[in-house]
């Protein structure tokens, strides 16, 4: 299989962690899916996600992602 490489900032990286978390954790998105191929991709980066970030350990993980979401949102592209 070839790989390829994604490039996030930690921000991005936090915020998109945290939506996974909670969009996989829902029983109710399985009719999203139009293979289970696609659900298991999913649970696939935030299990990578979740090896690489510490923060989602921390006491304060709620202040942390707040504060990125606010960077990202805010953020001038």
């Amino acid at each position: 299989m070839e790989n390829i490489n994604i490039i996030l900032t930690k921000d991005e990286a936090l915020v998109l962690f945290e939506f996974l978390a909670r969009f996989n954790s829902s029983v109710a998105n399985d009719h999203l899916f139009e293979d289970q191929s696609e659900q298991k991709m999913l649970w696939l980066i935030e299990g990578q996600l979740e090896k690489v970030l510490v923060e989602p350990f921390t006491p304060n993980y709620r202040d942390i992602v707040k504060e990125a979401r606010n960077r990202i949102r805010d953020a001038k592209f």
